[in-house]
């Protein structure tokens, strides 16, 4: 499995890099199969979500992804009603945010590791405990407090069914 591409946490006025994925347990809480389909190997949920923490909430604020036919889906289509932020009741668990400077580089899901991760635990979508777990320091480090950020080194793109020669069933 390729390295994935990060969905974003707007939290403390910055955004982060957030490798974790609050809404794939809406689908598995609710019982249904994410309407979303992967077009890239850097992505294969489908989508990129951006959060934010407000009021010690978490909440889904933007969406962006395709479904199997290719029609656009974002936060209006896939929770129609709920304006334009949809508060994320469902999520219990550890949001993790990598901070730093790329210590090991891993092909593969949100396995690499850099100097910190910042841990922000939620219950039911509140925000009750947040702690920095730290990793290791880079080795040469002459750019002391600098974050070099979350990578994803490749992937493969494919294109959506309307544009395909022969598309797949």
């Amino acid at each position: 499995m390729t390295a994935q591409i990060p969905e974003v946490l707007r939290f403390e006025s910055r955004e982060h890099p957030m490798c974790t994925e609050p809404l794939e347990d809406y689908f598995e809480l609710g019982g249904r199969k994410s309407p979303f389909a992967s077009y890239c190997t850097a992505n294969w949920r489908g989508y990129i979500g951006t959060w934010e923490v407000r009021g010690q909430r978490l909440y889904l604020v933007g969406l962006e992804g395709r479904s199997g036919e290719g029609a656009e889906l974002t936060l209006v289509s896939l929770f129609p009603g709920h304006g334009s932020r949809v508060y994320a009741h469902w999520y219990s668990g550890t949001v993790r945010l990598p901070e730093g400077k790329l210590l090991k580089y891993f092909h593969g899901g949100y396995g690499s590791t850099y100097e910190r991760d910042r841990l922000l635990r939620f219950d039911k979508g509140v925000l009750v405990e947040t702690s920095v777990q730290r990793n290791g320091e880079a080795a040469g480090d002459d750019a002391e407090g600098e974050d070099e950020g979350y990578v994803v080194a490749a992937m493969t793109h494919f294109p959506p069914p309307e544009t395909r020669a022969n598309p797949l069933p």
